[in-house]
């Protein structure tokens, strides 16, 4: 048995318990252009609603040095001219990111910023991986020291842990330890010189490349393309490792499985509407499911009101395929931050309080449609229902323009366990009286196929088909806190 098959086979399911860090995330990354870290600046403020507890900027001056700044905090908040100004060189990668419960502060702020006598370097990553804790020990084992407890540290680690791969060009390592981790995962790895890109086997995170001028660009949405300029290239491929160079660009295929299993969730909640994932358009992909919701779920009703501000497209293709009126029922105030991300749910009842206000004068009197993009806790769902009867809503009709959440996801959506996930012990009716709700309908999984014509996507979290192996029961989701 190699060292692959002690690390991914060679346990059973107690010695594969699934606990550590949990999130979802963005990474950013310039290669060849000039003030490489402001333009990553502008790029992690356009992935500012992937992550909203931290940040960091790493970037190599001319002289090959690798500086970097990071902070718990909001980007505008992290960075400003000084630090900035310390960050020299056309090389830069960048990182937001939240955390789940015991995931905080700043060591886990990425990216990290790795010093090696074969050279330094820096990584960031989106994902999660699942064999994290036998890997974690395998390389403990063998004398490794973490810096961090987020399972992103162990890619680095895993790349530098035989002495023999020195003289081995390092995409070569970087290879092998792709092959040996498992999950979901974006990283960007950057050297000295050069920038690596590299996608999950599965496709469960987006990657994309770009070009700016001369340079590249790398980001986990297209949408910080147009902020900064950049042309959409393509999306990197799953199973793909892609090097950025002197030489331009160049792919290799570090794995022969290849799989386009992008997690629904990206579509239904995470992206941002103007960001474009494997040549499907975030708002196209929610119209087109909130059209196909009301020709599953009709409601009986005077006006159609999403959910700001994930669920607006599907309200609008709602109102459309119906033919009711779309209106502006609710009010976000921007300036706070997502209840979904909430490490408490006192915080979470807070925030949902601050954070919407239904409009007495449009709902007032009116049968409402109103439209969500998930259901996972029920609590915010609950609340909105309860403000649109206060402010005088006759009758509220929830439709939700993606599956019941059923199970929780292990690829780094921070979603509950079983006891905390609404739809995992209820019914359909039983979830409908604990929102308050008139009627409650989802939509269906093919109906998620249909709107973004594909065969393939990660339902895990709806229907708990995997895609990848666990290391653990299902049942230890529900025990080890990690939520």
């Amino acid at each position: 048995m190699d060292i692959r098959d002690n690390i991914m086979g060679g346990m059973g399911l107690e010695g594969r318990a699934f606990r550590g860090l949990h999130e979802e995330c963005g990474v950013f990354g310039v290669w060849g252009v000039p003030n490489a870290a402001e333009v990553t600046y502008y790029g992690l403020h356009s992935l500012q609603h992937r992550g909203q507890e931290g940040c960091g900027i790493v970037s190599v001056n001319d002289e090959g040095q690798l500086r970097r700044v990071k902070g718990l905090g909001l980007v505008t908040e992290v960075f400003n001219n000084d630090n900035l100004s310390t960050l020299q060189g056309n090389m830069a990668i960048g990182h937001v990111r939240y955390s789940t419960t015991g995931g905080g502060g700043i060591e886990n702020v990425q990216p990290f910023l790795f010093r090696h006598n074969s050279g330094d370097f820096a990584l960031a990553h989106n994902g999660n991986l699942v064999n994290s804790e036998p890997l974690r020990r395998y390389l403990e084992d063998r004398g490794s020291l973490f810096q961090s407890t987020s399972d992103s540290e162990i890619l680095a680690h895993l790349i530098k842990k035989d002495p023999h791969e020195r003289k081995k060009p390092r995409i070569y390592p970087i290879m092998e330890a792709l092959n040996m981790i498992e999950g979901a995962f974006a990283f960007v790895i950057m050297t000295q010189n050069r920038i690596y890109a590299c996608r999950d086997k599965y496709g469960l995170r987006p990657l994309s490349l770009g070009r700016l001028g001369d340079g590249y660009v790398v980001s986990s949405e297209t949408c910080a393309f147009s902020t900064i300029g950049a042309e959409f290239i393509r999306d990197i491929e799953p199973g793909e490792i892609v090097t950025i160079d002197h030489h331009g660009i160049r792919s290799r295929r570090y794995s022969e499985y290849q799989r386009h299993a992008m997690c629904a969730m990206e579509y239904i909640y995470f992206s941002r509407p103007d960001s474009d994932i494997e040549s499907m358009n975030v708002h196209t992909f929610r119209k087109e499911s909130g059209k196909l919701l009301y020709k599953e779920s009709p409601a009986d009703a005077d006006i159609v009101v999403g959910v700001p501000d994930s669920s607006l497209s599907a309200a609008m293709g709602y109102a459309e395929a119906s033919g009711l009126p779309y209106e502006m029922g609710l009010i976000k105030n921007k300036y706070i931050g997502r209840t979904f991300i909430q490490p408490s749910q006192a915080m979470r009842d807070k925030g949902v309080k601050m954070k919407l206000s239904p409009v007495r004068s449009i709902v007032s009197g009116k049968r409402v449609v109103l439209i969500d993009d998930s259901i996972v806790r029920g609590t915010t769902s609950r609340r909105i229902v309860r403000m649109l009867r206060e402010s005088g809503a006759t009758q509220v009709h929830v439709r939700i323009a993606s599956p019941m959440i059923k199970f929780p996801c292990f690829y780094g959506v921070d979603i509950s366990t079983y006891d905390e996930l609404l739809c995992a012990r209820r019914t359909l009716d039983e979830a409908r009286q604990t929102i308050e709700a008139d009627t409650l309908a989802f939509l269906s999984e093919s109906a998620l196929y249909e709107a973004g014509k594909r065969s393939d996507l990660c339902l895990s979290c709806f229907n708990g088909n995997y895609p990848t192996s666990l290391y653990s029961s299902l049942e230890d989701a529900n025990k080890d806190g990690k939520f």
